[in-house]
């Protein structure tokens, strides 16, 4: 199994899991993201523009099945580093680069398949990985938090269609932020940020971040994760507990997380679905 790798914690957590199921892997690392400590495992680094090049090296390796797991911001078109097969490519790309995420990443999905590999979901790799279902630490959510996750995805579900983002704050049946092309961490920032300012007067510990795929998005590519660090943000920024779409997002240490979240006194809930939203 092929891993492009990005940024964070998450390629070395697939890669562990799909080891530990027997298989083989060789990580290839972005320049400029990835994390050098993944050089523990067979690697190759490349550029992004560089696909022509690493797809026949990883051709000549034997893979045939590749998962794209990690953080990834949106490169300017001059510093993807081209090679001749992707400067061929070059009016399709520009094309790519003229909607959202969604938009750019089921292109460069279609990219990939061209070059004749199969594209796998990290869910699919790793399916222990995924959120379960439930509440995952000491705290549940109250009736009204439930209501607010139930918003959320709401809204999560009546933008997906625009390609706009994957995740909300809501307090109190507020919709005080939505994601956008800044991402959740600089979502969570702004958030704080008219906390402290008083653009925002709410009681501490309110407010719930809630963040799932967008309707209709490709699962193998761009899926949510969920760590130790989101719950430490969340917990400075104020808010009071985490929810995710059960079997949609990444987890790659359950139990590290649900420790963060009890020392930070969140709650972390994983939804199964509409009809679950308001039972949270």
């Amino acid at each position: 199994l092929g891993i492009v790798a990005g940024s964070g914690a998450f390629p070395g957590a697939v890669a562990e899991a799909v080891r530990m199921e027997g298989r083989e892997v060789v990580l290839f690392l972005i320049q400029g993201f990835a994390d050098p400590a993944l050089e523990r495992y067979e690697h190759l680094w490349f550029r992004l523009g560089s696909l022509g090049g690493v797809a026949a090296k990883a051709r000549a390796r034997g893979i045939r099945d590749l998962v794209m797991v990690g953080g990834l911001t949106r490169p300017r078109v001059r510093d993807l580093g081209f090679d001749w097969t992707m400067l061929r490519l070059l009016p399709r790309i520009l094309r790519l680069f003229r909607g959202g995420d969604n938009h750019l990443l089921s292109g460069v999905l279609e990219l990939v398949q061209e070059q004749g590999f199969h594209l796998v979901g990290a869910h699919e790799a790793a399916p222990h990985l995924l959120l379960p279902a439930g509440v995952l630490g000491a705290k549940v959510p109250t009736a009204q938090e439930g209501a607010d996750i139930q918003k959320g995805l709401s809204v999560i579900g009546a933008l997906g269609p625009f390609d706009v983002g994957q995740a909300v704050i809501v307090a109190g049946g507020w919709v005080v932020a939505v994601e956008a092309a800044e991402g959740t961490d600089k979502m969570l920032a702004r958030f704080g940020e008219m906390r402290q300012s008083g653009r925002l007067r709410l009681p501490a510990q309110h407010g719930v971040l809630i963040k799932a795929p967008k309707p209709g998005q490709d699962r193998r590519i761009d899926l949510p994760s969920l760590g130790p660090d989101t719950v430490r943000r969340a917990a400075e920024v104020g808010l009071s507990g985490i929810a995710f779409e059960a079997g949609g997002a990444i987890v790659p240490d359950a139990e590290a997380l649900v420790a963060a979240a009890d020392k930070a006194g969140l709650f972390v809930v994983g939804m199964r679905g509409k009809d679950d939203h308001g039972a949270a």
